[in-house]
């Protein structure tokens, strides 16, 4: 859960932002822990770097080198699935173009279905979710956790 005054991140059973020490109501807190609000160090809100780090590798490496994103557990969550996704993708797709014939027609079902979770890991990460991908996801996790 966020404190919904300074975006820190405080206990599921708070009442009091150890942060900046708001009141930690009801209404508040619920609606911090949707949608993950911007720290107190300023620049984007979570959900919406989350969603950028997923544009391309280079976004994602960005939140995790500058100091402000790389310490939020949900900004580096996806900025790790984001650069695992994409390497898996290219790993995959040279594997597919060295095989003859079967690898060239399942290429294109491979790329579309590559396209449909990139949308579905944008869209989640906009709308302040953590949504892991089979494999990458707990990989990811482990990263962005720090272990």
């Amino acid at each position: 859960m966020f404190c919904a005054s300074c975006g820190s991140e405080v206990a599921a059973n708070s009442t009091v932002c150890g942060n900046c020490g708001t009141a930690l109501g009801a209404g508040s807190g619920a609606a911090a822990a949707a949608m993950p609000l911007a720290s107190s160090t300023g620049g984007l809100p979570d959900n919406t770097a989350g969603a950028l780090a997923y544009l391309t590798i280079i976004p994602a490496i960005i939140f995790l080198v500058t100091d402000g994103y790389n310490k939020r557990p949900f900004v580096r969550f996806h900025a790790f699935q984001s650069i695992f996704l994409a390497v898996s993708m290219t790993v995959l797709m040279m594997v597919l173009m060295i095989i003859p014939v079967v690898g060239w027609i399942l290429e294109p079902l491979m790329l579309l279905a590559f396209l449909v979770l990139w949308l579905i890991t944008v869209f989640k990460a906009y709308n302040g979710k953590e949504f892991e991908l089979p494999v990458i996801g707990p990989l990811a996790r482990k990263q962005a956790d720090g272990q």
